[in-house]
């Protein structure tokens, strides 16, 4: 039987796209060797142009004249370092695009036809796009229009959008590639974006490659997600493995392509559900040629307001919402609900002074209006006040004796008032004020003069609220939301509960939302199940709208099987696996004597390590977790295997190989070649709804190998499993 090389060598249309694939690597090496030699020499030479007119630039500021005249010198080399700046971060951004495609310049291409006798183009797509020197397309970025003909999964007759227009095409042609760097492994000629022969041979790949290389893995139903018209609230179900975490980097990068004049790394927000699934994807998207959106766990997102030492409400409910927006709408004011508005030790709006601007509008009810007008009217009690404080004769005295610097700060210029003039120097010390005192407005603007706690006391007759409940609180006194957020990202979203979700659609009321998550995999008690998701944002978004991801990619069928097992009959889900047979899981029933069973899990670690070490030797990576249902769990297991197995703990990275052990609250959203569980006895996971979404959870974390122990009875759930 011929061998792959010999094969790729008599294949023309191999050696035809790989001398492709050689052109455009070469051109894209050119690209990058250009653009490095053009910034090495425009830093030079900017830095001389830069010392050269700082030197002819006459720093004198003897009279008005003269400081005008420096000032323009000044504004004018300021304008030459922005000229310098924007040639600059052009020419970095192509770098890093073509940086990226160095690693794999492109992964599929169409042959499309533009009318009935026009010679058929040919369109390679890429996770970046890049023209040649003479504006000629090399790659196109896969998420650019003419790209969407590679992923509509249709051959013939179709169509693409661009400003508006609709193109139509006739598509003759769709090919996968498996490239690294110049060569070319493996072409597939397809009907679809990508068939599963493809798709399994990336698969191959380590969990962290599979991610970076995602562009190269969408099917179809990913792709409906991904590429899903912008929608108030859309809601992805998605079994086990079946891409979730892909599509959520894939529509990121989607959004920021296509809103790239208008959008923000700081108007998305992205919820993870914990620290190690955070800097997971940290460093993927960056490699899809992207910035990262604010990621957050629901600890960190507190403390972003600066409540994160408060209690974080995990258990709050909506019944507390509710005596919460009862007791606001009878609220009567207490001088003590308010405080004090200080800045650098100066006082300058009493509580009583606020309580005041409150009451002056008794007509509007307790809430966001009234909050509202108050704010106006402290705005303008602020202002009188500095208006007073600015005729005082030591406060202008402070104002003529800044010095030059300071001058030319606050009011961004030389200022020369004379002291026989009253009106003139009044109103330049006016301006001092404000620019001394300008967080006063903005602590104003925060309604950090309002003291929740004491409010929610009142109302609950707690002394602390929790984080959730404040934040609610004060979202029902001030209406205060986060206006610039445009698209909030929930993973995991059936671990959170529905008075969490309710907080998160009412404090991002203008941004829309992306929630994915699988009903089996709602691993803690009281946690919202996918109909109250529904149900909250049908309301607060004025409708929801849905995808499912019923394909795995990531474990083999023998282990989909196994987890598939634990879905309840009744829920009529059809789950699958692309893999190809695998092994099948081990479930073995140990001793109660906890000799027996600590000797059994060393015998599994010290194959698991071993299995690394042959990974290792072919250059690969094998990567093995331990996951236990508990912390303490973990930790107790940790000191008996010893400094063989490492502890995975908040904000670490995953490794590359090797075994590590983690509580299952940390191994949600991760991979691993292989998973070891290590506590599956009855009365770890018994027999209920919530055990079954525990221990299906943690089984789906394997993609190649699954091995079950038990220190006595095994759990009734794999009860069957066993006995076979």
């Amino acid at each position: 039987m011929p061998d792959l090389a010999s094969a790729q060598s008599a294949d023309p249309i191999f050696q035809e796209e790989q001398e492709h694939l050689l052109e455009v690597y070469a051109q894209l090496v050119a690209i990058r060797d250009e653009l490095t030699y053009t910034l090495e020499v425009s830093h030079r030479q900017a830095a001389q142009d830069l010392r050269d007119m700082s030197e002819e630039v006459t720093r004198d500021f003897g009279g008005v004249d003269e400081t005008m005249e420096t000032l323009a010198a000044i504004e004018t080399l300021n304008s030459v370092i922005d000229a310098y700046n924007q040639s600059h971060d052009f020419d970095v951004g192509r770098l890093a695009r073509v940086t990226l495609l160095l690693a794999q310049p492109y992964f599929a291409k169409v042959r499309l036809r533009y009318g009935t006798n026009t010679e058929p183009e040919d369109v390679y797509i890429g996770a970046a796009g890049i023209t040649s020197g003479d504006y000629d397309s090399l790659v196109v970025d896969w998420r650019s229009p003419i790209a969407e003909t590679y992923y509509n999964q249709r051959m013939g007759p179709c169509s693409y959008t661009v400003d508006g227009r609709e193109v139509h095409v006739e598509m003759l042609l769709r090919r996968q590639f498996d490239i690294s760097k110049d060569k070319l492994n493996a072409y597939f000629d397809t009907t679809v974006a990508i068939q599963d022969s493809l798709l399994l041979s990336a698969l191959k790949h380590n969990h962290s490659e599979k991610l970076k290389a995602i562009t190269a893995t969408i099917q179809r139903e990913q792709n409906e997600v991904v590429r899903h018209a912008d929608v108030p609230a859309l809601l992805v179900r998605g079994i086990a493995g079946s891409g979730k975490t892909s599509v959520l980097l894939q529509r990121i990068a989607y959004l920021f392509y296509h809103e790239r004049d208008t959008l923000d790394a700081s108007q998305v927000f992205l919820f993870t559900p914990n620290a190690v699934f955070k800097s997971y994807i940290d460093m993927v998207l960056p490699s899809l040629g992207e910035r990262n959106p604010q990621t957050f766990t629901w600890r960190e997102f507190f403390q972003s307001l600066g409540q994160g030492k408060r209690a974080l409400g995990e258990d709050s409910d909506l019944a507390t919402f509710e005596r919460l927006e009862r007791g606001v709408d009878a609220l009567e004011l207490d001088v003590h609900d308010f405080g004090e508005i200080r800045v650098n030790g100066t006082l300058l709006l009493k509580p009583s002074q606020i309580k005041g601007a409150m009451e002056k509008f008794p007509r509007a009810p307790m809430g966001p209006r009234r909050c509202a007008l108050a704010k106006e009217e402290l705005h303008e009690r602020l202002d009188r006040k500095l208006s007073a404080m600015a005729k005082k004769e030591e406060v202008q005295d402070e104002l003529l004796s800044l010095d030059l610097d300071d001058q030319l700060r606050i009011f961004g210029e030389m200022i020369d008032p004379d002291p026989a003039d009253q009106k003139s120097v009044v109103a330049y010390t006016r301006r001092y004020l404000k620019a001394l005192y300008s967080s006063a407005h903005d602590q104003i603007e925060a309604a950090g003069w309002l003291d929740v706690d004491h409010v929610g006391k009142r109302i609950l007759g707690k002394a602390n609220l929790n984080a959730v409940e404040w934040l609610y609180l004060f979202l029902l006194l001030t209406g205060g939301n986060a206006r610039d957020a445009r698209f909030v990202i929930v993973d995991e979203v059936q671990d959170y509960t529905a008075a969490q979700l309710t907080l998160l659609s009412r404090y991002f009321s203008r941004a829309h939302f992306l929630l994915l998550g699988d009903e089996h995999q709602a691993i803690r008690e009281g946690t919202a199940d996918l109909d109250q998701v529904r149900e909250i944002f049908s309301a607060s978004h004025a409708g929801i709208e849905e995808c499912r991801l019923l394909t795995s990619y990531r474990s083999s069928p023998e282990i989909t099987a196994l987890f598939s097992s634990l879905v309840e009959e009744d829920k009529g889900r059809v789950l699958s696996s692309v893999q190809r047979e695998g092994v099948a899981p081990q479930i073995m029933e140990c001793d109660a004597d906890a000799t027996a069973y600590l000797g059994e899990l060393r015998l599994q670690v010290s194959a698991a390590l071993a299995q690394a070490d042959e990974a290792r030797e072919r250059g690969e990576n094998f990567l093995t977790a331990i996951i236990t249902a508990d912390k303490p769990r973990a930790n107790w297991l940790r000191k008996q295997l010893g400094s063989s197995v490492q502890a995975l703990r908040k904000g670490e990275g995953l490794p590359r190989t090797g075994v590590i052990i983690l509580a299952l609250g940390l191994a949600k959203g991760l991979e691993f070649d292989q998973v070891i569980i290590p506590d599956a006895q009855a009365a770890v996971y018994p027999d209920s709804e919530l055990s079954r979404r525990r221990l299906y959870t943690a089984i789906s974390r394997a993609m190649h190998y699954v091995t079950i122990l038990s220190q006595g009875t095994m759990t009734p759930l794999l009860g069957k499993a066993s006995d076979s």
